[in-house]
This record gives structure tokens, C-alpha cells and sequence, in this order.
């Protein structure tokens, strides 16, 4: 208990003399870089950005998920999901919805990828997890309504 509070002690100190000589404290998803061939979102756009299913989340499925998650695929047949488009992500599969507009907590799609399933219903399966700027950039969409933008 003694170390747990130095440790948290130690922590603050660190911050406060980092935020006292000016340097500046990062979110992860700040870090998040855009794509090379995307120009950067003006930042009157980034700070209220609506992500866009159609930009923001299928280049995610295409290029980690889809190979196993469409039509006759492994993952397809034992899941039902099938994630080729808006339509059939929004349906689910065998085991109920996936996406909860609004709620990516509760949305198992984000339980899956975030690993907070059982170890053999971890996504993408057998495979390195997605970015957290990747599960950070479905999880915005799925909070802003999962929109088929």
C-alpha cells in the first residue's frame, strides 16, 4: 500500500513539473496518424468529426477482417457475420447484433476486438490486435450513431 501511494505520489509530481517547463500531454488518439494519400481534417472539422463508415471504418474491415468475415469465409460460416458491408454488420450474425448505435461498450463488435471477450472470441482471430487507433476510430462511429455515411 506504502509503494502504491508513492508510486501515485511520484506520478503527479511528474506531471505537474512536465505541465511547469511546458510539455504537452498527448491523447493516444491524437497520435492516431491519417492516412498519407488523406489531407488532415481542418480542426474547426476534427474536433466535432463525424466518422464515416464508408472512410473511416470499412478500410479497417477491409484490410483486418474481411478476409475471413464474408460470404463462404471461415469466420462468416461459424459466426454469421458477415462484415462486406453496412447493411450486414448493422444485421449481426448467429449470436445477436453486433453493433449497438451509440452504446461501442455494450456493442459486442467492440468486446471482440477490444479483447474482452474469452480468448478464442478475440478478433481479429489468432491474428495481432487491431490499433487502438483502429478500435478507437469504430468505436467513435459506433458512439456517433453508426451511421451508414
Amino acid at each position: 500500500m506504502k509503494v502504491q501511494r508513492i508510486l501515485f505520489a511520484s506520478a503527479g509530481v511528474t506531471l505537474s513539473i512536465a505541465a511547469l517547463i511546458g510539455f504537452q500531454i498527448t491523447a493516444a488518439s491524437d497520435l492516431c496518424a491519417a492516412e498519407p494519400n488523406q489531407p488532415k481534417k481542418p480542426a474547426a472539422q476534427t474536433s466535432q468529426s463525424k466518422m464515416s463508415f464508408k472512410d473511416d471504418v470499412l478500410p479497417i474491415l477491409v484490410g483486418r477482417c474481411i478476409s475471413c468475415h464474408q460470404p463462404n469465409a471461415q469466420g462468416t460460416q461459424a459466426s454469421g457475420l458477415d462484415l462486406t458491408n453496412y447493411a450486414s454488420i448493422m444485421k449481426g450474425g448467429k449470436f445477436g447484433p453486433m453493433v449497438i448505435p451509440g452504446d461501442p461498450e455494450s456493442s459486442n463488435f467492440m468486446v471482440l476486438l477490444d479483447w474482452r471477450a474469452s480468448p478464442e472470441m478475440r478478433m481479429p482471430m489468432g491474428k495481432k490486435q487491431l490499433s487502438s487507433c483502429d478500435r478507437n476510430a469504430i468505436r467513435s462511429w459506433i458512439r456517433e450513431g453508426a451511421k451508414d455515411n
